[in-house]
């Protein structure tokens, strides 16, 4: 009796560990073939990557911090007047305390009249170009009432960032062609007549701004304007225009400070990148440069004006089939300084006047020679090598009477006729400085230690 009592104790034994089993079994299977309520679901395959973006296919996403221009209105069909969609989307997103992000879809053109874009905003804010932006088709087009200096303004904006995969044209070609332009008289003459052409893009009173990604073509005027601003990035843009185009500089920036421009193109019909008065810590990296007028430092000192530049970097860039390579321009009658330039590790291909110095700006024959100037000094020049055209000279250094340029610095500076053997002299005028290096051409004009002129007046710097 007491061995049937240990096998029924066993047999309990073993049906109770097969109903633990058979119960955790169920409960394991039950985990992998329901989805509780608080679990979301696994993602979804990646998209195909032709397909557009979430927020590109639904324009009704705001909440996510995202604000489609299409869903304020915008058409996006590149002939109706998509302004005010923009400048709803604009003063929603301008109001938001979270970063906010206002999306231009791709796929879409979408027309917009002369804006201005107000700040300041409540938080950062990315304007998300995918798509492409146009104005109105000329001049005849554009609206009267609206301003003929420029197209897309943003004023008093703090953080922003203007971005994206997509293209802002400008539409230009009938602005060029207004009789007033200096391409269309004889000899570069012009006819009298109204000669105003927006500036396509401008920040006004701004700071910490990026802009990247971006195409930008076919401005009226300057491509992009940056006027009292602070703290600008520019990267890897592309900026284009046909090399007759007039006035369509790429980049100006004026009264600006703290400015990075990197590995960018641009082609246009004026200055690559041109830097007004009161510009100061620009660093400029990593740029090809051309067709157009180079990158230049002015024109400064205009009606007798006072300019101030300083501490400025143009390095490892290309420079091709330009009318100028780095070029510092100012003004007989100015007053100021331009001190602390460094140009280095820069080619030249084919560049009509590689390295220059005009303290004798002039439009026109009217100009005379005066007794003030902008002053010009602590330049340096360093491993700069490539061809030039042969209409001009190589090295260009033509400074005041009044105020000689000083301390210019040349190292490892090698330029080639771009056609035939025949090596021109550089040009030197008023001009004091030393060769760390042979140089290719010689530079046998520069003049050695301090002028005279500087010693006998008292400089008023910057």
């Amino acid at each position: 009796m007491k061995n049937c009592k240990l096998s029924l104790m066993q047999v309990l034994c073993i049906s109770f560990f097969c109903f633990f089993l058979s119960t955790q079994a169920r409960r394991h299977n039950h985990k992998h073939k329901h989805t509780h309520p608080h679990i979301s679901q696994p993602p979804s395959p990646p998209p195909d990557s032709a397909s557009p973006p979430e927020e590109a296919t639904n324009p009704n996403n705001s909440s996510s911090g995202v604000f489609d221009v299409r869903s304020f209105g915008a058409v996006g069909d590149g002939q109706t007047d998509d302004t005010e969609a923009f400048k709803m989307a604009w003063d929603t997103a301008c109001q938001s305390e979270s970063a906010a992000r206002i999306l231009v879809p791709r796929g879409f053109s979408f027309m917009i009249q002369s804006t201005i874009f107000t700040g300041p905003c409540l938080g950062g804010l990315v304007l998300q170009v995918d798509g492409t932006l146009v104005p109105p088709d000329g001049p005849e087009s554009w609206p009267k009432n609206a301003s003929r200096h420029q197209w897309l303004v943003f004023y008093r904006i703090n953080e922003m960032s203007l971005q994206g995969g997509g293209v802002i044209d400008g539409r230009g070609e009938k602005w060029w062609n207004l009789p007033c332009k200096p391409h269309r008289g004889i000899n570069g003459t012009t006819l009298p007549g109204p000669c105003y052409s927006p500036v396509a893009i401008k920040f006004f009173m701004s700071s910490n701004l990026t802009v990247q990604g971006l195409k930008i073509k076919n401005s009226p005027q300057f491509h992009f304007r940056f006027d009292n601003c602070r703290n600008v990035h520019i990267e890897s843009i592309s900026i284009s225009a046909p090399a007759r185009s007039p006035n369509t500089d790429g980049i100006h920036i004026e009264n600006t400070n703290d400015v990075q421009i990197y590995n960018s193109v641009i082609s246009n019909g004026d200055d690559c990148v041109s830097i007004g008065s009161g510009c100061y810590d620009v660093d400029i990296r990593n740029i090809t440069c051309g067709p157009g007028h180079g990158i230049s430092i002015g024109s400064l000192g205009n009606h007798n004006s006072r300019a101030c530049v300083s501490n400025i970097t143009v390095r490892d860039s290309i420079i091709k089939e330009t009318d100028n390579g780095v070029r510092i321009k100012t003004w007989q009658g100015g007053s100021g300084s331009v001190s602390g330039v460094t140009f280095s590790n820069i080619h030249m291909d084919n560049v009509r006047n590689p390295i220059m110095i005009n303290q004798f700006y002039c439009l026109n024959k009217g100009c005379t020679n005066q007794t003030s100037a902008v002053f010009v000094s602590d330049i340096l020049y360093s491993n700069i090598r490539g061809t030039y055209d042969v209409r001009s000279s190589p090295m260009h250094f033509a400074c005041s009477d009044a105020l000689p340029c000083t301390n210019l610095t040349l190292s490892e500076v090698e330029l080639l006729p771009a056609v035939g053997d025949i090596v021109l002299d550089p040009y030197c005028w008023n001009a004091y400085g030393e060769l760390q290096t042979l140089t290719i051409p010689p530079v046998s004009c520069l003049l050695e230690g301090v002028p005279r002129s500087l010693l006998d007046n008292d400089i008023e710097h910057c």
